[in-house]
């Protein structure tokens, strides 16, 4: 039965920790919630429907505890879905098949819901996920950068890090999953010389930049125009290689930062984004990246709870903008 207000649909999977903090928030303030991993559960009994035409657009969500109108649906938390896989008792070409129907087909559905408030919309997430767009953005939000170079070609790679004043550092456009021997294989920032840059550049665009001069990290969790920040101290060049040695403690985010992030935001359409900035001595907050659908839980009680309310202050509120049809 359909709440009077909406329900909330929080697309994840079974393991998603970060969701359940929110989740608590939410049955606290008494909020229907519908949860759901679309590459999984609709080939395990959920079932989703939409039909357009003149009769007008409807839709049905059924999961194994609730049936919901998706014209009920007040918000949507898109966290971390399992990808579209397809089942998995399949031949490997009708597995691809349902994959690519279910991706296409009921994501489609659910990335289309006219009445309902994203956080964040799909489409945005991937359009913001993109290192050159985002630092493109960065840029015209006015935060300051570090000088970067993207490129496959190894001449311009080595002639752009030997004129760095300093230092250079190469980082990953993507954190594509990676093995060596087997074994999963972290891909981390890490510093780099020119004259260690080969020619196997030119096999895929690589990214080099000038290595900031920090003093620490920042990471800097934003919900609409709510920023929730924490200094982070490690011994190492990429603090997510080896989080048990570093340290996260509260901090003020600049004024002219702030309002910089609420206007990035504003760029790709998110509600929520989390910032890295390398931070100098002098008080300068270098822009590194933004990942729009980035954790959080792992800061200390007070700032994941905080950031924890302020996710379902968005999901709770839905949207009050105004749809054609």
């Amino acid at each position: 039965m359909d709440d009077p207000g909406g329900s909330v649909l929080v697309l994840t999977n079974p393991y998603d920790v970060t969701a359940d903090v929110v989740l608590r928030v939410l049955a606290e303030r008494r909020v229907s919630v519908v949860r759901l991993d679309p590459g999984t559960d609709l080939h395990a009994g959920a079932s989703l429907t939409a039909t357009y035409g003149t009769g007008g657009r409807r839709g049905t969500l059924r999961t194994a505890t609730r049936s919901v109108r998706t014209g009920r649906i007040r918000s949507v938390w898109v966290r971390r879905p399992s990808p579209h896989d397809g089942p998995s008792e399949l031949a490997a070409q009708d597995r691809r098949f349902a994959a690519a129907q279910s991706l296409w087909g009921a994501g489609g559905i659910l990335a289309s819901l006219p009445e309902a408030h994203y956080v964040n919309h799909p489409w945005a997430n991937r359009a913001a996920e993109f290192k050159p767009a985002q630092l493109s953005a960065a840029e015209r939000c006015g935060f300051p950068l570090p000088d970067t170079i993207i490129t496959n070609d190894p001449r311009e790679a080595r002639e752009f890090v030997a004129s760095l004043r300093g230092a250079a550092v190469y980082k990953p456009l993507w954190n594509t999953p990676y093995r060596v021997g087997g074994e999963p294989h972290g891909v981390w920032v890490r510093d780099v010389g020119a004259e260690e840059i080969t020619d196997a550049v030119s096999l895929c665009p690589h990214l080099f930049q000038a290595k900031v001069d920090k003093a620490f990290d920042a990471r800097v969790t934003a919900v609409g125009e709510r920023v929730f920040a924490v200094r982070i101290d490690s011994p190492d060049l990429d603090w997510r290689r080896r989080q048990d040695l570093m340290t996260c403690t509260p901090i003020e985010v600049p004024p002219e930062t702030a309002r910089s992030i609420v206007t990035y935001l504003r760029h790709f359409a998110l509600v929520h984004g989390a910032f890295d900035f390398a931070v100098t001595a002098e008080g300068s907050w270098y822009f590194l990246e933004c990942n729009p659908n980035g954790q959080w839980a792992w800061q200390p009680p007070a700032t994941t709870e905080a950031i924890a309310r302020a996710l379902a202050d968005q999901l709770e509120k839905g949207t009050t903008r105004e749809h054609c049809g």
